[in-house]
């Protein structure tokens, strides 16, 4: 897990105090953080000229040594400052002191004829929206055309929620210090950042361990360490069994999606629960997965009596309303690893305490997946769970108050554990925005659960996987693809983890 960790705004003041109490100058951590921002405006740009915005905190400090270490290397270089240098205090008016060329006022600069804009102004810690002329520089920069390199976030946006603060800065690309923030990953923040380069700067491993962030950028790193691995005494019994619950006839394919995503992830056995008039049509197209009728609650609990039954996915094409509701209630009962998806949400509207008490009874690891309508819909009301605010805000809130693990799906999908864990995701592609995407994806997380992984960890690696898939199969996907995109994916996966 380590390098996967994202740094809100108080984390990284407080790893920077941190290292500057255990005798690392802050001047050299402005230093090393002017150095990098300086590389990748090479690597931007040829001979310049770059204009360089510096701002009256210590991100104009990294701007001032960034110019100058330009300016040394023969590139070209204007400085503009916005406000006074005889108020800069501290680290920045240390390193603006080593800047021996003109500063003009960054009011009045115009980015065009530059064939590069470095960003210093505001770092990620801005308290208000931008406005007068902060706010006409931005939109003069904007406007100009000219590539931007954003130091530490684009002016203007919050780097804890990746909100604009009004105005904001469109950057081409961004360098940022010893780890990402939430900012960099939360839309729209991502692609107002353009690509992120993570710059060390020499804070220690021990520091940041210390500070103990919980919030991380998914991907293998996070829970490759949990990944299910088959040894020689593998076989499908040890390799767990998912039930999936099939909505009435001529409603089956959003339940058969999720099914067959369960098993192309490695569950050894899926059944699909079916009700009897639907058997048929579920029957004509199921060879690997096995079926079996289910018509009530009662029904479920009959079926849930075999232990090795150990995952259950609910939700896909359900139906919502009271009886799925009860299906809900024995599943959470019957203290199985479940994922509860679509209907089986929409099923609580108004009624998010019953599924609380219902998560309770049973000591349940359960997932959900809602969507951002399922969400607004199934906390509607719910005070411990905000209505609006950052994405990573609302779906922590939503796992404390559900005592669930919760995928608050999008294009900046949000994991979030009861615990206080979250990761955010951000290898999406809008090539899954298709029928039955999520459908699979809950498959997905309930074959990994059979598998005994655990339930962030589970959910975390299925959004991961359900994104490689849609990203390696490109245009004309749709839902029926991404399974059998998965022994690509695994395979790539495995190699990346040096299991095979």
């Amino acid at each position: 897990m380590a390098g996967t960790e994202l740094l809100t705004t108080d984390e990284m003041r407080r790893a920077d105090a941190a290292a500057i109490a255990a005798g690392m100058p802050g001047l050299d951590l402005m230093r090393r953080a002017g150095a990098a921002v300086a590389a990748r405006a090479r690597a931007m740009t040829g001979s310049g000229p770059i204009l360089v915005l510096c701002g009256p905190g210590n991100n104009g400090g990294d701007g001032f040594v960034a110019a100058r270490l330009l300016a040394e290397a023969g590139i070209a270089v204007e400085v503009a400052l916005l406000g006074d240098r005889e108020a800069l205090r501290g680290d920045a008016a240390a390193a603006a002191a080593e800047w021996t060329g003109p500063v003009s006022e960054a009011a009045g600069a115009e980015p065009a004829g530059f064939s590069l804009v470095i960003d210093a102004l505001f770092g990620a810690g801005l308290s208000r929206p931008l406005d007068g002329a902060a706010a006409a520089l931005v939109a003069r920069v904007n406007g100009s055309g000219v590539p931007v390199l954003a130091v530490d976030v684009p002016s203007g946006l919050d780097g804890d929620t990746g909100a604009p603060r009004g105005p904001v800065v469109n950057a081409t690309a961004t360098v940022t210090f010893v780890r990402k923030k939430p900012g960099h990953l939360l839309l729209p923040g991502r692609r107002l950042c353009g690509p992120v380069t993570v710059a060390e700067i020499g804070i220690p491993a021990a520091v940041l361990a210390e500070i103990g962030a919980e919030a991380h950028a998914n991907g293998p790193d996070l829970w490759g360490a949990a990944f299910p691995r088959l040894t020689e005494e593998s076989h499908k019994y040890t390799r767990g069994h998912a039930v999936v619950l099939s909505g009435p006839a001529h409603r089956t394919g959003a339940a058969r999606l999720a099914a067959r995503g369960a098993l192309r992830i490695g569950a050894g056995l899926v059944t699909l629960l079916s009700p009897t008039p639907a058997l048929p049509e579920n029957a004509a197209q199921l060879t690997a997965i096995m079926l079996r009728p289910c018509d009530s609650a009662d029904d479920l609990d009959d079926t849930l009596t075999d232990e090795r039954l150990n995952a259950i996915v609910a939700g896909p094409g359900l139906g919502s309303g009271a009886p799925t509701r009860d299906l809900v209630r024995v599943a959470t009962e019957a203290g199985r690893a479940l994922v509860l998806d679509a209907d089986a949400l929409t099923s609580f509207a108004g009624k998010a305490d019953d599924l609380v008490e219902m998560i309770a009874s049973g000591d349940t690891r359960a997932v959900a997946t809602p969507h951002d309508g399922e969400f607004a819909r199934l906390f509607k009301g719910v005070a411990a769970v905000p209505a609006e605010g950052s994405r990573l805000d609302r779906a922590l809130a939503a796992a404390a108050f559900l005592d669930a693990v919760v995928v608050l799906k999008g294009a900046d999908t949000v994991i979030a554990a009861p615990d206080g864990r979250a990761a955010i995701n951000a290898n999406g592609t809008p090539w899954l925005g298709t029928a039955g995407s999520g459908d699979v994806l809950c498959g997905f997380i309930g074959g990994l659960l059979a598998q005994g992984m655990p339930p962030f960890e589970a959910a975390a690696a299925a959004v991961w996987l359900h994104a490689e898939a849609g990203r390696r199969h490109g245009p004309g996907l749709i839902s029926e693809d991404l399974p059998e995109q998965m022994p690509a994916v695994l395979g790539a996966l495995l190699e990346r983890l040096g299991v095979v």
